[in-house]
């Protein structure tokens, strides 16, 4: 008869698998995909390097994993604030804001998820991933053009023109951290997320007046 773990073993995998994963989401956001070696996660896990092996098959099926957890959370909250409240262009450029704000808030992890190089296995993730963020921004671009917010267009060159623009833009302020005033970053992002897809520009803020 084939031996069948217990309830308590599974939870006690489970548990170190977790615990696993979330060191090493910490070592490849200090040294990147490169450098975040098997040893390296082990040391940080607080385990012999032979023991990763227990969980994950090699370190790319590590990385994967890392990966698609941390990706993931990003778009699960972005996908969060473009359904969310308000009109399709308020939520767009939130989306975008936010995206780039919790970005700069984790610029380690951050670049790593979109431009510092990886192996091939998490290269593959990261352009599933880069679609799954396009296919919510003309979600919402689709749903502004049916309420007349946005002029007509190719909705999804729209979305995939924002993608590749708001990585493209984090990429320096991400490896160069002190260089870049994030409001003032943040701002020029989402006017350049209403330019790009033909919405009116916000209002300027206006400062209240003295007493």
């Amino acid at each position: 008869m084939a031996y069948r773990k217990t309830a308590a073993e599974i939870r006690r995998l489970d548990a170190a698998r977790e615990h696993l994963v979330a060191r090493a989401t910490e070592v490849v956001a200090e040294v990147g995909w490169a450098q975040a070696s098997v040893t390296a996660v082990a040391d940080a896990a607080g385990i012999a390097a032979g023991s990763v092996y227990q969980h994950f098959p090699s370190k790319a099926a590590l990385a994967v994993e890392v990966f698609r957890r941390a990706a993931g959370r990003e778009v699960e909250v972005l996908g969060e604030v473009l359904r969310g409240p308000g009109t399709p262009v308020e939520r767009l450029a939130a989306g975008v804001e936010v995206f780039a704000r919790r970005a700069l808030e984790n610029r380690g992890l951050a670049h790593a998820l979109l431009a510092a190089p990886a192996e091939p296995a998490v290269g593959a993730e990261r352009l599933e991933f880069r679609r799954r963020y396009r296919a919510l921004f003309a979600e919402v671009i689709a749903e502004g053009m049916r309420q007349g917010l946005l002029p007509p267009q190719d909705g999804e060159m729209t979305a995939a023109a924002l993608t590749g623009a708001v990585g493209e833009v984090l990429v320096d302020p991400l490896t160069a951290p002190g260089t870049t005033a994030v409001d003032g970053l943040l701002a020029e992002l989402t006017a350049l997320t209403l330019r790009c897809s033909g919405a009116a520009p916000a209002p300027a803020r206006t400062a209240p007046p003295r007493p």
